[in-house]
């Protein structure tokens, strides 16, 4: 049996994942479904590297988890496993990004995402009184994270959300091909995704290809709206 250790997107907690988690239970694995520090239930100050801040935690979980361990990132999350795996490769076995941002070494969150202006929650997104962070509208992005949940559900998760530090978006992915490179990775990539487009989410693949992809006709959140799917293509890397 495998340890999956889910890790939340932007504005997310681990509560994204509370359809999902029993699913994967269900079929003997564990699985953890943390919030990130000063994310989800428990916002407070993160230092100038929220990014780096957030692989440690998670590279922590990691090393004391029972083996194999799979580490699922979900959009900003994409960011989150990379380094955490640079930090401990052979604890991982295998990377899975959930329609996530999948970066090369050097590269940010926001530099990729500019490149979309169609696409994606830039139109939701306001200020706060903390200007490390950055809120978003929580009608504005129904269509967008959520498109095909119920209206009962979209709402819901939109209640929940929190506010994302803006160096989590800017900071630059460290990682090399001697370390995160040799930990197989696992794209699963949703058709109707809003928040990164089936364009955005293939032209990174070819950048950084993966040794499987999984394709899925979802939206940007396929842990609230189908959990049942996603959770039968995780059960197949287990």
């Amino acid at each position: 049996m495998a340890t999956f250790i889910l890790i939340h997107g932007a504005w997310h907690g681990g509560w994204c994942w509370d359809r999902l988690v029993p699913l994967l239970r269900a079929e003997g694995h564990e699985v953890l479904a943390p919030d990130l520090p000063g994310m989800g239930s428990e916002p407070r100050a993160l230092g100038a590297d929220p990014l780096g801040e957030w692989a440690d935690f998670t590279a922590e979980l990691v090393a004391t988890a029972q083996a194999p361990v799979i580490l699922v990132g979900h959009s900003r999350g994409g960011l989150v496993i990379s380094e955490a795996a640079e930090r401990a490769p052979d604890r991982v076995a295998r990377l899975v990004y959930l329609t996530a941002f999948l970066l090369a070494p050097g590269q940010s969150l926001a530099e990729v995402a500019e490149r979309y202006p169609e696409v994606g929650p830039a139109r939701a997104i306001r200020p706060t009184d903390d200007p490390g962070r950055l809120d978003v509208d929580r009608e504005e992005v129904l269509p967008i994270f959520y498109n095909r949940c119920s209206d009962e559900e979209a709402r819901a998760a939109a209640r929940r959300l929190v506010a994302e530090p803006l160096a989590a978006l800017t900071t630059p992915l460290r990682i090399t091909e001697a370390r995160f490179g040799r930990v197989p990775r696992t794209y699963i990539e949703a058709t109707d995704d809003r928040a990164i487009s089936l364009r955005m989410q293939r032209e990174m693949q070819a950048a950084l290809p993966c040794q499987a992809v999984i394709t899925l006709d979802a939206d940007h959140s396929p842990f609230v709206s189908d959990p049942s799917t996603l959770a039968q293509a995780l059960l197949q890397l287990a």
